[in-house]
Protein backbone atom coordinates (compact mmCIF):
# COMPACT_ATOMS: atom_id res chain seq x y z
CA UNK A 1 0.00 0.00 0.00
CA UNK A 2 1.59 3.68 -0.84
CA UNK A 3 1.95 5.69 2.09
CA UNK A 4 0.84 9.57 1.81
CA UNK A 5 2.91 12.36 3.48
CA UNK A 6 0.88 15.45 4.04
CA UNK A 7 2.20 18.78 4.10
CA UNK A 8 3.63 19.76 7.36
CA UNK A 9 3.69 22.50 9.91
CA UNK A 10 7.31 23.43 11.52
CA UNK A 11 9.18 20.27 12.68
CA UNK A 12 10.36 20.29 16.09
CA UNK A 13 11.89 18.90 18.92
CA UNK A 14 15.33 16.26 18.89
CA UNK A 15 16.29 12.99 16.85
CA UNK A 16 18.98 10.33 17.62
CA UNK A 17 19.33 8.46 13.92
CA UNK A 18 20.24 5.34 13.36
CA UNK A 19 23.34 3.55 13.77
CA UNK A 20 25.47 4.28 10.55
CA UNK A 21 25.38 1.98 8.12
CA UNK A 22 28.96 1.80 6.39
CA UNK A 23 30.48 1.60 9.90
CA UNK A 24 28.45 -1.03 10.93
CA UNK A 25 29.41 -3.32 8.18
CA UNK A 26 32.90 -2.85 8.04
CA UNK A 27 32.58 -3.65 12.00
CA UNK A 28 30.55 -6.92 11.54
CA UNK A 29 32.87 -7.75 9.03
CA UNK A 30 36.28 -7.29 10.77
CA UNK A 31 35.52 -8.38 13.79
CA UNK A 32 35.12 -11.84 12.18
CA UNK A 33 38.31 -11.48 11.16
CA UNK A 34 39.91 -10.85 14.78
CA UNK A 35 41.38 -13.74 17.07
CA UNK A 36 39.47 -12.24 20.17
CA UNK A 37 35.94 -11.35 20.31
CA UNK A 38 34.48 -7.85 19.35
CA UNK A 39 32.01 -5.94 21.25
CA UNK A 40 30.10 -3.75 18.34
CA UNK A 41 28.07 -0.95 20.79
CA UNK A 42 24.75 0.69 18.83
CA UNK A 43 25.34 -1.67 16.05
CA UNK A 44 22.60 -0.87 12.81
CA UNK A 45 19.86 -3.17 12.72
CA UNK A 46 18.65 -3.06 9.72
CA UNK A 47 18.31 -5.71 6.33
CA UNK A 48 21.69 -5.45 4.98
CA UNK A 49 23.67 -5.10 8.19
CA UNK A 50 21.59 -7.99 9.24
CA UNK A 51 23.08 -9.89 6.27
CA UNK A 52 26.33 -8.64 6.64
CA UNK A 53 26.19 -10.75 10.60
CA UNK A 54 24.66 -13.84 8.51
CA UNK A 55 27.45 -13.81 5.90
CA UNK A 56 30.02 -13.72 8.77
CA UNK A 57 28.28 -16.64 10.72
CA UNK A 58 28.05 -18.23 7.43
CA UNK A 59 32.11 -18.41 7.16
CA UNK A 60 32.20 -19.47 11.03
CA UNK A 61 32.36 -16.41 13.06
CA UNK A 62 30.10 -16.61 16.15
CA UNK A 63 27.47 -13.39 16.43
CA UNK A 64 25.44 -12.84 19.67
CA UNK A 65 22.86 -10.40 19.77
CA UNK A 66 21.91 -8.35 22.85
CA UNK A 67 19.83 -5.19 23.74
CA UNK A 68 22.22 -2.26 23.45
CA UNK A 69 25.43 -4.42 21.24
CA UNK A 70 26.38 -7.41 19.31
CA UNK A 71 29.61 -9.61 20.22
CA UNK A 72 31.27 -11.29 17.57
CA UNK A 73 33.63 -14.38 18.03
CA UNK A 74 35.88 -13.99 15.51
CA UNK A 75 37.85 -16.76 13.18
CA UNK A 76 40.75 -14.70 12.89
CA UNK A 77 42.35 -13.17 9.54
CA UNK A 78 42.85 -16.59 7.98
CA UNK A 79 40.30 -18.92 9.52
CA UNK A 80 37.15 -18.33 7.20
CA UNK A 81 35.22 -21.79 6.98
CA UNK A 82 33.60 -22.89 3.73
CA UNK A 83 30.21 -22.16 3.97
CA UNK A 84 27.21 -24.70 3.37
CA UNK A 85 26.16 -23.40 0.46
CA UNK A 86 25.60 -19.97 -1.10
CA UNK A 87 26.77 -16.94 1.12
CA UNK A 88 23.73 -15.00 1.04
CA UNK A 89 23.89 -11.10 0.81
CA UNK A 90 20.64 -9.75 -0.20
CA UNK A 91 20.35 -6.18 -1.09
CA UNK A 92 23.89 -5.22 0.57
CA UNK A 93 26.18 -3.48 -1.75
CA UNK A 94 28.77 -3.31 0.58
CA UNK A 95 29.18 -6.38 1.68
CA UNK A 96 29.29 -8.13 -2.03
CA UNK A 97 31.98 -5.53 -2.49
CA UNK A 98 34.15 -6.09 0.50
CA UNK A 99 33.91 -9.44 2.01
CA UNK A 100 35.62 -10.99 -1.29
CA UNK A 101 38.76 -9.38 0.19
CA UNK A 102 38.87 -10.97 3.08
CA UNK A 103 37.82 -14.28 1.48
CA UNK A 104 40.16 -14.30 -1.81
CA UNK A 105 43.24 -14.45 0.57
CA UNK A 106 42.53 -17.66 2.79
CA UNK A 107 44.98 -20.32 2.47
CA UNK A 108 42.22 -22.48 1.16
CA UNK A 109 38.62 -23.00 0.41
CA UNK A 110 35.84 -21.77 -1.53
CA UNK A 111 32.75 -19.62 -1.28
CA UNK A 112 30.12 -18.34 -3.51
CA UNK A 113 27.80 -14.55 -2.67
CA UNK A 114 24.77 -13.99 -4.15
CA UNK A 115 21.99 -11.37 -3.56
CA UNK A 116 18.68 -10.41 -4.80
CA UNK A 117 17.61 -8.92 -8.04
CA UNK A 118 19.12 -5.63 -7.44
CA UNK A 119 22.84 -7.11 -6.71
CA UNK A 120 22.58 -9.06 -9.65
CA UNK A 121 22.60 -5.89 -11.63
CA UNK A 122 25.40 -3.86 -9.91
CA UNK A 123 29.23 -3.81 -11.49
CA UNK A 124 31.87 -6.22 -9.73
CA UNK A 125 34.95 -6.43 -12.14
CA UNK A 126 35.83 -3.00 -10.24
CA UNK A 127 37.02 -5.36 -7.54
CA UNK A 128 37.27 -8.83 -9.48
CA UNK A 129 40.27 -7.46 -11.81
CA UNK A 130 42.17 -5.71 -8.99
CA UNK A 131 42.02 -8.85 -7.03
CA UNK A 132 43.06 -10.94 -9.89
CA UNK A 133 46.35 -8.47 -10.31
CA UNK A 134 46.84 -9.75 -6.58
CA UNK A 135 46.39 -13.12 -7.51
CA UNK A 136 43.86 -13.69 -6.28
CA UNK A 137 40.99 -16.78 -8.07
CA UNK A 138 37.94 -14.79 -8.03
CA UNK A 139 34.90 -15.11 -11.84
CA UNK A 140 31.98 -13.01 -11.65
CA UNK A 141 29.02 -13.84 -14.57
CA UNK A 142 30.20 -13.13 -17.82
CA UNK A 143 28.24 -9.95 -17.87
CA UNK A 144 30.66 -8.58 -14.54
CA UNK A 145 27.92 -9.03 -12.02
CA UNK A 146 26.89 -11.29 -9.73
CA UNK A 147 27.06 -14.30 -8.31
CA UNK A 148 30.88 -14.07 -7.32
CA UNK A 149 32.67 -17.27 -6.60
CA UNK A 150 36.08 -17.36 -4.75
CA UNK A 151 38.68 -20.00 -4.41
CA UNK A 152 41.37 -19.09 -1.46
CA UNK A 153 44.95 -18.69 -2.87
CA UNK A 154 48.41 -16.74 -1.97
CA UNK A 155 47.67 -13.28 -2.50
CA UNK A 156 50.66 -10.26 -2.95
CA UNK A 157 50.66 -6.75 -2.92
CA UNK A 158 50.12 -4.26 -6.00
CA UNK A 159 50.00 -0.63 -6.83
CA UNK A 160 46.48 0.56 -7.79
CA UNK A 161 45.21 3.60 -9.01
CA UNK A 162 41.47 3.66 -8.88
CA UNK A 163 39.97 4.22 -11.86
CA UNK A 164 36.61 6.04 -10.21
CA UNK A 165 37.18 6.93 -6.24
CA UNK A 166 35.10 4.14 -4.50
CA UNK A 167 35.20 3.70 -0.30
CA UNK A 168 34.09 -0.05 -1.36
CA UNK A 169 36.66 -1.05 -3.87
CA UNK A 170 39.59 0.42 -1.77
CA UNK A 171 38.40 -1.39 1.09
CA UNK A 172 38.08 -4.66 -0.32
CA UNK A 173 41.98 -4.07 -1.45
CA UNK A 174 42.51 -3.01 1.81
CA UNK A 175 41.32 -6.00 3.26
CA UNK A 176 43.20 -8.17 0.87
CA UNK A 177 46.41 -6.73 1.37
CA UNK A 178 45.99 -7.80 5.03
CA UNK A 179 46.99 -11.32 3.63
CA UNK A 180 49.24 -10.37 0.98
CA UNK A 181 53.04 -10.57 0.62
CA UNK A 182 54.59 -7.30 0.38
CA UNK A 183 52.79 -3.97 0.64
CA UNK A 184 49.79 -2.83 -1.24
CA UNK A 185 49.34 1.05 -2.30
CA UNK A 186 45.72 2.38 -3.57
CA UNK A 187 46.05 5.42 -5.31
CA UNK A 188 42.65 7.47 -4.77
CA UNK A 189 41.69 10.10 -7.45
CA UNK A 190 39.42 12.01 -4.79
CA UNK A 191 39.47 11.24 -1.27
CA UNK A 192 36.39 8.24 -0.35
CA UNK A 193 35.08 7.84 2.94
CA UNK A 194 37.75 6.01 5.00
CA UNK A 195 36.12 3.89 7.98
CA UNK A 196 38.11 0.77 7.03
CA UNK A 197 41.19 2.79 7.20
CA UNK A 198 40.09 3.78 10.84
CA UNK A 199 39.12 0.64 11.77
CA UNK A 200 42.16 -1.30 10.83
CA UNK A 201 44.43 1.43 12.31
CA UNK A 202 42.80 0.85 15.70
CA UNK A 203 43.18 -2.94 14.87
CA UNK A 204 46.83 -2.59 14.79
CA UNK A 205 47.25 -2.58 11.39
CA UNK A 206 50.14 -1.05 10.36
CA UNK A 207 48.12 1.32 7.61
CA UNK A 208 49.67 5.01 6.41
CA UNK A 209 48.29 7.60 4.15
CA UNK A 210 51.39 9.03 1.60
CA UNK A 211 49.62 12.13 -0.06
CA UNK A 212 46.75 10.32 -2.01
CA UNK A 213 47.76 6.75 -1.35
CA UNK A 214 47.12 4.31 1.43
CA UNK A 215 49.39 2.03 2.11
CA UNK A 216 49.24 -1.18 3.89
CA UNK A 217 52.04 -3.69 4.76
CA UNK A 218 50.63 -7.60 4.27
CA UNK A 219 51.08 -10.87 6.04
CA UNK A 220 49.44 -9.39 9.35
CA UNK A 221 49.30 -11.57 11.86
CA UNK A 222 46.27 -10.84 13.84
CA UNK A 223 43.66 -7.75 14.42
CA UNK A 224 42.57 -6.77 17.84
CA UNK A 225 39.37 -4.57 18.57
CA UNK A 226 37.96 -4.89 21.51
CA UNK A 227 35.21 -2.33 21.49
CA UNK A 228 33.91 -0.40 18.73
CA UNK A 229 31.20 2.23 19.18
CA UNK A 230 28.98 3.47 15.89
CA UNK A 231 27.98 6.49 15.62
CA UNK A 232 24.65 8.05 13.96
CA UNK A 233 24.60 7.76 10.64
CA UNK A 234 24.97 11.30 8.76
CA UNK A 235 23.81 9.48 5.50
CA UNK A 236 20.45 8.71 7.20
CA UNK A 237 20.28 11.96 9.52
CA UNK A 238 20.54 14.05 6.39
CA UNK A 239 16.71 13.52 5.30
CA UNK A 240 15.82 14.62 8.37
CA UNK A 241 18.33 17.45 8.15
CA UNK A 242 16.54 18.49 4.68
CA UNK A 243 13.11 18.32 6.50
CA UNK A 244 14.20 20.71 8.83
CA UNK A 245 15.54 23.08 6.49
CA UNK A 246 12.50 23.06 3.87
CA UNK A 247 9.69 22.67 6.18
CA UNK A 248 9.13 26.78 7.27
CA UNK A 249 9.08 27.40 10.88
CA UNK A 250 11.13 24.08 11.82
CA UNK A 251 14.02 23.77 14.28
CA UNK A 252 16.16 20.40 15.13
CA UNK A 253 18.85 18.91 17.27
CA UNK A 254 20.33 16.08 15.41
CA UNK A 255 22.13 13.92 18.17
CA UNK A 256 25.33 12.00 18.57
CA UNK A 257 25.94 11.79 14.43
CA UNK A 258 28.83 10.92 12.80
CA UNK A 259 30.91 13.79 11.41
CA UNK A 260 34.11 11.99 10.07
CA UNK A 261 35.65 14.49 7.60
CA UNK A 262 35.39 12.06 4.73
CA UNK A 263 31.55 11.95 5.61
CA UNK A 264 30.35 15.60 5.80
CA UNK A 265 30.12 16.93 2.10
CA UNK A 266 26.52 16.66 2.38
CA UNK A 267 26.79 19.47 5.23
CA UNK A 268 29.71 21.53 3.25
CA UNK A 269 26.83 21.68 0.05
CA UNK A 270 24.31 22.92 2.55
CA UNK A 271 26.93 25.26 3.74
CA UNK A 272 26.98 27.17 0.25
CA UNK A 273 23.03 26.75 -0.32
CA UNK A 274 23.06 28.71 3.05
CA UNK A 275 21.37 26.09 5.34
CA UNK A 276 23.56 24.36 8.61
CA UNK A 277 27.26 26.01 9.58
CA UNK A 278 30.00 23.99 10.21
CA UNK A 279 32.77 24.05 12.38
CA UNK A 280 35.85 21.51 11.43
CA UNK A 281 34.56 18.42 13.54
CA UNK A 282 38.35 17.47 13.27
CA UNK A 283 41.46 18.02 12.03
CA UNK A 284 42.42 17.03 8.61
CA UNK A 285 46.39 15.61 8.85
CA UNK A 286 48.62 13.13 7.18
CA UNK A 287 47.81 10.04 9.52
CA UNK A 288 44.71 7.78 9.66
CA UNK A 289 43.06 8.75 13.11
CA UNK A 290 42.13 5.32 14.94
CA UNK A 291 38.42 6.90 15.55
CA UNK A 292 35.38 8.63 14.45
CA UNK A 293 33.92 12.09 15.06
CA UNK A 294 30.55 12.94 16.41
CA UNK A 295 28.60 15.57 17.07
CA UNK A 296 25.42 17.33 17.26
CA UNK A 297 23.55 19.47 14.65
CA UNK A 298 21.52 22.44 15.14
CA UNK A 299 19.36 22.31 12.10
CA UNK A 300 16.51 25.40 11.00
CA UNK A 301 14.54 26.47 8.08
CA UNK A 302 16.03 28.70 5.83
CA UNK A 303 15.53 30.17 2.66
CA UNK A 304 17.97 28.10 -0.18
CA UNK A 305 20.13 29.36 -3.00
CA UNK A 306 21.59 26.96 -6.00
CA UNK A 307 25.07 25.63 -5.81
CA UNK A 308 27.36 23.12 -8.16
CA UNK A 309 28.46 20.08 -6.76
CA UNK A 310 31.67 19.45 -8.69
CA UNK A 311 33.05 15.82 -9.18
CA UNK A 312 36.03 15.66 -6.41
CA UNK A 313 33.01 16.49 -3.75
CA UNK A 314 30.90 13.42 -5.15
CA UNK A 315 32.44 11.03 -3.49
CA UNK A 316 32.28 12.64 0.27
CA UNK A 317 28.54 12.65 -0.79
CA UNK A 318 27.30 10.25 -2.83
CA UNK A 319 24.40 8.70 -0.50
CA UNK A 320 23.19 12.26 -0.27
CA UNK A 321 23.13 13.83 -3.88
CA UNK A 322 19.40 12.80 -4.58
CA UNK A 323 18.41 15.35 -1.70
CA UNK A 324 20.67 17.51 -3.48
CA UNK A 325 17.55 17.40 -5.97
CA UNK A 326 14.85 18.19 -4.00
CA UNK A 327 16.57 20.85 -1.89
CA UNK A 328 17.61 22.16 -5.35
CA UNK A 329 14.15 22.10 -6.26
CA UNK A 330 13.04 24.88 -3.32
CA UNK A 331 16.59 26.80 -4.14
CA UNK A 332 16.80 30.13 -5.96
CA UNK A 333 18.59 29.87 -9.17
CA UNK A 334 20.19 26.70 -10.77
CA UNK A 335 21.66 24.00 -8.99
CA UNK A 336 24.24 21.24 -11.13
CA UNK A 337 25.99 17.65 -9.94
CA UNK A 338 28.94 16.69 -11.50
CA UNK A 339 30.76 13.88 -11.83
CA UNK A 340 28.36 11.61 -10.61
CA UNK A 341 28.03 8.75 -12.95
CA UNK A 342 28.10 6.16 -9.44
CA UNK A 343 24.44 7.19 -8.87
CA UNK A 344 23.42 4.64 -11.56
CA UNK A 345 24.98 1.78 -9.68
CA UNK A 346 23.27 2.35 -6.64
CA UNK A 347 20.41 0.08 -5.47
CA UNK A 348 18.55 1.88 -8.37
CA UNK A 349 19.85 3.53 -11.42
CA UNK A 350 19.66 6.94 -9.00
CA UNK A 351 19.75 9.67 -11.49
CA UNK A 352 16.82 8.45 -13.46
CA UNK A 353 14.37 7.12 -11.02
CA UNK A 354 15.44 10.95 -8.91
CA UNK A 355 14.99 13.12 -11.74
CA UNK A 356 11.74 10.88 -13.11
CA UNK A 357 10.63 10.90 -9.64
CA UNK A 358 10.92 15.05 -8.68
CA UNK A 359 9.91 16.09 -12.39
CA UNK A 360 6.65 13.56 -11.23
CA UNK A 361 5.92 15.64 -8.27
CA UNK A 362 6.73 19.29 -10.61
CA UNK A 363 10.28 19.88 -10.53
CA UNK A 364 12.26 21.65 -12.79
CA UNK A 365 14.81 19.02 -12.99
CA UNK A 366 16.39 17.11 -15.94
CA UNK A 367 19.42 14.36 -16.22
CA UNK A 368 22.90 14.45 -17.66
CA UNK A 369 25.24 11.69 -18.17
CA UNK A 370 26.76 12.10 -14.86
CA UNK A 371 24.57 13.87 -12.65
CA UNK A 372 21.55 16.63 -13.09
CA UNK A 373 20.44 20.18 -13.48
CA UNK A 374 17.80 21.11 -10.91
CA UNK A 375 16.03 24.79 -12.04
CA UNK A 376 14.72 26.10 -8.48
CA UNK A 377 10.86 26.93 -8.41
CA UNK A 378 10.73 28.02 -4.61
CA UNK A 379 8.37 25.08 -4.14
CA UNK A 380 7.24 21.41 -5.04
CA UNK A 381 3.46 20.22 -5.99
CA UNK A 382 3.39 16.89 -5.18
CA UNK A 383 1.95 13.89 -6.52
CA UNK A 384 3.23 10.51 -6.45
CA UNK A 385 6.51 8.79 -6.27
CA UNK A 386 7.70 5.23 -6.77
CA UNK A 387 11.05 4.10 -4.27
CA UNK A 388 11.96 1.33 -6.88
CA UNK A 389 12.51 -0.37 -3.78
CA UNK A 390 15.63 1.94 -3.27
CA UNK A 391 15.30 2.73 0.00
CA UNK A 392 16.69 6.49 -0.15
CA UNK A 393 14.28 7.59 -3.04
CA UNK A 394 11.61 5.99 -0.49
CA UNK A 395 12.91 8.69 1.83
CA UNK A 396 13.08 11.20 -0.19
CA UNK A 397 9.45 11.26 -1.25
CA UNK A 398 8.33 11.50 2.26
CA UNK A 399 10.33 14.60 2.87
CA UNK A 400 8.91 15.69 -0.27
CA UNK A 401 5.75 15.31 0.81
CA UNK A 402 6.21 17.46 3.88
CA UNK A 403 7.38 19.99 2.12
CA UNK A 404 5.14 20.17 -0.97
CA UNK A 405 2.25 21.98 -1.57
CA UNK A 406 -0.62 19.00 -1.96
CA UNK A 407 1.59 15.77 0.01
CA UNK A 408 3.39 12.93 -2.14
CA UNK A 409 1.93 9.12 -2.31
CA UNK A 410 5.13 6.81 -2.30
CA UNK A 411 4.88 3.54 -3.25
CA UNK A 412 7.60 1.15 -1.99
CA UNK A 413 8.19 3.04 1.61
CA UNK A 414 9.08 0.35 3.52
CA UNK A 415 12.00 0.04 1.05
CA UNK A 416 13.55 2.39 3.80
CA UNK A 417 13.77 -0.21 6.53
CA UNK A 418 17.07 -1.46 4.63
CA UNK A 419 18.64 1.85 6.13
CA UNK A 420 16.56 3.69 8.62
CA UNK A 421 14.28 0.82 10.18
CA UNK A 422 12.44 3.66 12.16
CA UNK A 423 12.35 6.65 9.22
CA UNK A 424 8.75 7.01 9.32
CA UNK A 425 8.28 7.08 13.27
CA UNK A 426 11.42 9.73 13.88
CA UNK A 427 9.58 11.62 11.27
CA UNK A 428 6.24 11.75 12.55
CA UNK A 429 7.60 12.58 16.26
CA UNK A 430 8.91 15.71 14.71
CA UNK A 431 5.87 16.72 12.98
Amino acid sequence: MPTFFAPSGPLKGSVKPPADKSISHRAALIAAMCDSPVRIRNYLDSGDTNSTLSAVQAVGAGVERKADEVLVRGVGLRGAQEAPGVVDVGNAGTLIRLMPGWLCGQPSGDWELDGDESIRTRPMLRIVEPLRLMGAHIDANPNGTAPICIEGAPLHGIDYELPVASGQVKSCLLLAGLAASGTTRIREPQASRDHTERMLAAAGVPIRRDGDTIVVDGLVDELELGVIDVPGDLSSAAFMIAAGVLVKGSRLLVKDVGLNRTRIGILRILERMGAVALADPERQDAGIPAFEAVGDLDVRSTTLVGTTVEPDEVPLAIDELPLVALLGAFAEGETVVKGAEELRFKESDRIATVVDGLAGLGADIEATDDGFVVRGTGSLRGGRISSHGDHRLAMLGAVAGLASEDGVEVSGMKAAAVSYPGFAQDLAHLT
